[in-house]
């Protein structure tokens, strides 16, 4: 039988239409009771869809330890508050339990959902990680200062859905929403819980660098930020390349590009050392680092400009992958390289025309100076041949040609390997930071090679047709390695409302594939044949 406080309640619930989240109270108390002195925790609990369109919903087991707790009141609250909660979908209740003033309850769908082939990600990871995200972000409103979250079965997705979802650039405002802290509901999943929160904080890191303004991450200011980030690792050292050695490497790519910014140009060199033994062939992750990208001489429009801000995602989420990487400590060596610099016009910039030499000797004519990334990447590829790499994977926001062809539904990734795409597609999957491969074909090479003036131009012949792939293609002509990948992170760049763990932003994609792709590596034992 119900309460008499929970019959008003459940009238008060069912006499309108529910919006995402009913807020209902089991004393009858205002929500503003609640606030971030009285002490108390917020709560974030899991419901599953019922398998039977008419069958009960499930709670998950922590719950069902919740609604014991509460002598059933938690479900009878669920009971009479509406229909049973969709995926995505939320309902709060004040006033259950002292420890916690306010419990979000949040829909995960199915419970058995797995991996759904055709949209190539596990689905259950990606439902707990959108609930609890919208979750954490309720009780932020509230401004309770800490919440408990349950771990959904999959304590890692849920950790990652948590920090992922909470996470806001608002460093240079006054004005900044409550810090909220997540932490584990119990104890039981807490190795799990601990490998998502680093997961999540690598990307957090990412979207960090990508968001800030131009201004505030410049090349060296960059650099400067990655390692900080490693300086506690004994295991890392970070090399911070000035202009003057850029020269002597021969980089003449990568020099045009920068020589158009006063900002001076930096190569962010990092070792990491996890692997048994230091000779160990390593992983060399190569980033595009544009900290700011005007497009030279071939401006681009000044509408949407100021985004250009995070041309250096690729560097951004190599490198926060590195420092996530040495965070868990993965039995592996890796290097990681980022050219850094902007792309301005100028009297000293590149000109359409103009004929530059890279590392490798080849001479490129720059047709567009804003097909710039590629110069960069160019001279960094050629000089990551110097480790014998076990595999050498790039990633660069290169071309928009990839967010017109795949959007932000998934990374574009061009590979010489197939051994190298079946690590990254795997990793993909459980990340729910999809990859696509894409055509490597001669016959984009051909597009870049016929050039009048020089070895290779850096647009394709056809001008826009299959930009993303001729854009590959040129970067295949500075790669001998067996086990190449490029990484188009283009159309991933930025959110809107496309991935609801992430709020609108630069996205910081896809840093946990990458983490995932070198945490599996690092189990494979043997080297690609």
């Amino acid at each position: 039988m119900l309460l008499p406080c929970v019959r008003r309640v459940a009238a008060r619930c069912l006499s309108r239409d529910l919006p995402l989240a009913c807020s209902c109270s089991a004393r009858g108390l205002s929500p503003r009771g609640y606030s971030r002195g009285a002490g108390g925790k917020g709560l974030v609990l899991g419901i599953y869809s019922s398998e039977k369109d008419e069958g009960a919903a499930q709670l998950t087991s922590a719950g069902d330890a919740f609604d014991r707790l509460v002598s059933g009141k938690l479900r009878e609250l669920l009971s009479v508050c509406g229909p049973p909660l969709k995926k995505g979908k939320t309902r709060i209740f004040h006033g259950l339990h002292q420890d916690f003033p306010s419990v979000v309850v949040v829909g995960l769908g199915k419970k058995n959902a797995g991996v759904d082939d055709q949209e190539n990600w596990n689905e259950g990871k990606e439902n707990i990680r959108a609930a609890v995200a919208v979750g954490c972000r309720q009780i932020q409103d509230l401004e309770i200062p800490c919440v408990e979250v349950d771990p959904c079965g999959d304590a890692q997705a849920a950790a990652e859905g948590a920090v992922l979802g909470l996470h806001e650039y608002n460093e240079l405002k006054q004005k900044k929403k409550p810090v909220v802290t997540p932490q584990l509901h119990g104890s039981a999943e807490s190795k799990a819980w601990q490998k998502g929160v680093t997961y999540a904080e690598g990307q957090n890191l990412a979207r960090y660098l990508m968001e800030a303004p131009a201004n505030y991450i410049t090349p060296i200011k960059f650099a400067e930020h990655i390692e900080q980030k490693l300086r506690s690792f004994s295991n890392v050292k970070v090399h911070i390349r000035p202009e003057s050695w850029i020269a002597t490497q021969q980089m003449g790519a990568f020099l045009s590009v920068a020589k158009g910014s006063a900002e001076p140009p930096i190569f962010l060199e990092i070792h990491y050392s996890g692997g048994a033994n230091t000779n160990d062939s390593p992983l060399v992750f190569v980033g595009k680092g544009v900290t700011f990208d005007s497009g030279g001489i071939s401006l681009k429009p000044s509408s949407g400009m100021d985004a250009m801000r995070a041309d250096m995602g690729g560097a951004a989420t190599i490198c926060s992958a590195l420092v996530t990487a040495a965070a868990l400590n993965l039995p592996l060596n890796i290097i990681g390289l980022a050219p850094l610099c902007e792309n301005m016009p100028s009297g000293k910039a590149n000109k359409p025309g103009d004929v530059v030499r890279a590392k490798n000797g080849k001479t490129i004519q720059v047709d567009n100076t804003d097909a710039e990334g590629r110069l960069l990447l160019a001279d960094a590829l050629c000089y990551a041949h110097n480790f014998n790499a076990r595999a050498i994977v790039n990633a660069a926001t290169l071309t928009g040609a990839m967010d017109v062809a795949l959007g932000s539904a998934a990374t574009g990734v061009f590979t010489n390997s197939s051994w190298l795409w079946t690590h990254l597609y795997e990793a993909s999957i459980l990340t729910g930071d999809r990859v696509w491969r894409m055509p490597l074909f001669e016959h984009y090479t051909k597009q870049v090679t016929d050039c009048p003036l020089a070895d290779l131009s850096n647009i394709g012949k056809y001008s826009r047709a299959g930009g993303a792939c001729t854009a590959a293609a040129f970067l295949k002509e500075f790669v001998t390695a067996s086990h190449w990948a490029h990484l188009d992170i283009a159309g991933v760049m930025s959110n809107k409302d496309e991935v609801p763990y992430l709020r609108k932003g630069m996205a910081g994609r896809p840093t946990r594939t990458l983490v995932e792709f070198a945490a599996r590596l690092s189990q494979d034992s043997h080297n690609a044949k």
